[in-house]
């Protein structure tokens, strides 16, 4: 998949934190190792894969284009994923201590970096990953991007993923 200028590929995966900055440390040589970004996002705060591929895009087209917030691609795409330029509010569409559901993002792939990582974390189906939107994870979701009920009454129920999609592209409105 191209990402304007970065392909990516994105996998469903499961893994269980006890110290952010150690796991991160794990996932930095690893991704140093192979000269790639490694990005792990928090399927429980996204609203599916659609919602990586967006954040990643514009992420990658902002990175490439000297346009960046944020010092590191990883936290550019986090920025975009929570709609935000506040890396603090960002940094919780990452991990976080105990049981984690995420989809990994490596940018761009390199043969064998699925394997090392498999060392960290569990890989799953993306059905697993967080793509069903259930009413608790719709309501938390309301809640993180500011979508209020008149905005889903207005484009209905069947196109809350795309309000959310529009928080992350109207990050670039708000440079």
């Amino acid at each position: 998949m191209n990402m304007t200028e970065i392909p990516c590929e994105i996998y469903g995966a499961v893994f269980t934190v006890d110290d952010n900055a150690a796991f991160l440390q794990k996932i930095r040589t690893i991704a140093d190792e192979f000269e790639t970004h490694i990005i792990l996002f928090d399927a429980d705060r996204l609203a599916g894969r659609d919602h990586v591929e967006a954040a990643l895009r514009h992420a990658c087209r902002s990175w490439t284009g000297g346009e960046a917030i944020a010092n590191s691609l990883e936290m550019e795409a986090l920025l975009y994923a929570a709609g935000t330029r506040q890396c603090q509010v960002a940094s919780s569409f990452g991990i976080h201590p105990g049981e984690n559901r995420s989809y990994v993002a490596v940018c761009p792939p390199a043969p064998g970096v699925r394997d090392r990582l498999a060392d960290l974390v569990r890989f799953v189906h993306d059905e697993q990953g967080g793509e069903e939107i259930d009413p608790a994870k719709r309501a938390r979701l309301a809640d993180l991007f500011s979508i209020t009920p008149e905005e889903v009454a207005v484009v209905g129920e069947e196109r809350f993923r795309e309000l959310v999609l529009e928080r992350v592209a109207l990050l670039d409105v708000y440079r």
